[in-house]
């Protein structure tokens, strides 16, 4: 193979175990300068440590791994950057009290030259090579800016911008784009797009296969640890991808079906807090899924959190079962009836070094202790059952939380909650950095729980989401409820024209 034709990153059959449990059997993945590739797979596939393996996070078991045309076997992610690779990652972890430029170059400030300066920072120097660095890159960042309060799509772009000052060859982009509005992810790859442009190589790690089909020219997909297939993505489908993923016919992805709808669970009655949203009222009935749709920063997740507690709010109420629930007091929301699947499972969800027991147990504590005493028997006893009704993809309920695929680790959070047998779920992005076939399964569990009679408040930027399960859609624009749309009547047009342009509460 000549030097022009070498592939820029080669890994052949590479194989990665802990113990005894095989995480990838056998990773395959060439990518060329001037590409940008993606690679695609469910939760559990092998992307991660495919990626991992090649940031020098890990050492393969085995397997060809190439940089260059050059055999290399990284051990450690410093070897990993000093070789031209750089990983961006979905939450960047920049310091938050340092500027945007000392962000850029720690570890490797520039020095004043001159017997005046000493060992002096040329600062100067630095903010002008960060200028030049954004000013190539197409975006208007502040170098001197501290990087406290910068948006993840800016933390994105300076973790970029750090990549290019130390002239990485090939960028790994994972799931970049989950916590994005419509105009940072244009934003973001028009930027990918400059990057392939002078020659660099690009892997994009996705669930969202629009963006695979705009932005990409070849795809990888992986399956159970294995190479499954590349191919142009000009030449290929999503439903071709989708079943190459899965190795399985996947029904339809939003399996909604007619559930009978009762009365009135939830009532929000002029809800407020200043500053996120105002004069917000709705109800969501017994059967009923009514989704919350909207663009990001619209105010959608404040409004669940204040209706379950979690914040404070300034004005209004909200009742459940024609009872009033206390405000900001989210233990008494529980006791109302209320569960809370958040957006950030990790964070917020789960107790992320627990064991999967544990997790589930962790909401209804009080109702199996004995004199004031939890056993690890009664947990899982506790557990068992919704851990097998959701169908949580473990061996055993003592399996640690951290180490399972971001789509079991949501089943574990909804199960938790579901322990509590609640008589309203509100859900915050059900299906996010979950893969495809999780994602119906999930649609198909929520689903469920509303034909029994469960009351449920879905958040979601998703669109096709949101019109495949809600039977209503609110719409939240700038802290308002703009549209209230039922589910025969929503279309992408009248929700996004809501979203962005209706200011008058339609229906």
């Amino acid at each position: 193979m000549s030097a022009a034709t070498t592939p820029v990153l080669e890994l052949r059959d590479v194989s990665k175990s802990f113990g005894p449990v095989v995480a990838l059997r056998s990773g395959s993945l060439a990518v060329g300068a001037g590409s940008i590739h993606a690679l695609v797979g469910e939760n559990g596939a092998g992307k991660s440590t495919l990626v991992k393996v090649v940031a020098g996070v890990y050492r393969r078991d085995g397997g060809e791994f190439r940089l260059g045309g050059q055999p290399v076997d990284f051990a450690s992610t410093a070897e990993s950057k000093d070789a031209g690779v750089a990983v961006i990652y979905q939450e960047p972890t920049l310091f938050p009290d340092l500027s945007v430029t000392e962000n850029i170059f720690m570890g490797r400030m520039p020095l004043g030259s001159g017997r005046l300066s000493g060992r002096r920072i040329d600062k100067g120097a630095m903010h002008a090579e960060a200028t030049a660095l954004f000013q190539r890159l197409g975006v208007h960042i502040d170098p001197r800016r501290p990087a406290l309060g910068l948006s993840i799509a800016d933390q994105q772009i300076i973790e970029i911008a750090k990549a290019i000052s130390l002239d990485a060859r090939l960028l790994i982009m994972d799931e970049p784009t989950a916590a994005l509005s419509g105009n940072e992810v244009a934003r973001l790859f028009a930027v990918a797009r400059s990057l392939r442009d002078e020659g660099r190589a690009l892997v994009f790690i996705s669930h969202r296969f629009d963006e695979v089909f705009e932005l990409c020219d070849t795809v990888t997909v992986m399956r159970d640890g294995s190479y499954i297939s590349t191919d142009r993505v000009a030449e290929t489908t999503e439903s071709q991808i989708v079943a190459k993923m899965v190795g399985r016919e996947v029904g339809d992805l939003f399996p909604k079906t007619v559930a009978e709808i009762g009365e009135v669970v939830l009532d929000v009655q002029n809800l407020e807090t200043a500053g996120e949203f105002h004069g917000v009222s709705f109800q969501v009935r017994a059967g009923e899924i009514v989704g919350l749709a909207g663009l990001v920063g619209a105010g959608r997740s404040e409004i669940a959190r204040a209706v379950f507690g979690v914040d404070a709010y300034d004005a209004g109420t909200v009742t459940l079962a024609g009872k009033p629930v206390p405000a900001h007091d989210p233990r008494g929301a529980i006791r109302a009836g209320m569960a809370f699947v958040p957006e950030d499972r990790r964070q917020q969800g789960l107790v992320i070094q627990g064991s999967v027991g544990k997790n589930i147990a962790s909401v209804i504590r009080s109702r199996i202790s004995k004199s004031g005493l939890i056993t690890a028997g009664s947990e899982y006893a506790a557990a068992r059952p919704w851990a097998d009704r959701l169908e949580v993809k473990t061996n055993a309920l003592d399996m640690k939380a951290a180490t399972m695929s971001g789509g079991n680790q949501q089943k574990v959070v909804i199960a938790k909650w579901l322990a509590t047998n609640p008589k309203l779920l509100i859900i915050d992005e059900p299906t996010r950095g979950i893969d495809v076939g999780t994602k119906a399964e999930v649609h198909r569990l929520l689903s469920e729980l509303a034909g029994q009679g469960l009351a449920i408040l879905m958040i979601s930027s998703e669109l096709p989401e949101v019109l495949g399960m809600a039977d209503r859609v609110l719409v939240v624009r700038e802290g308002q409820i703009t549209a209230d749309i039922a589910r025969d009547d929503a279309t992408p047009e009248n929700v996004m024209a809501a979203a962005t342009r209706s200011s008058e509460k339609a229906s």
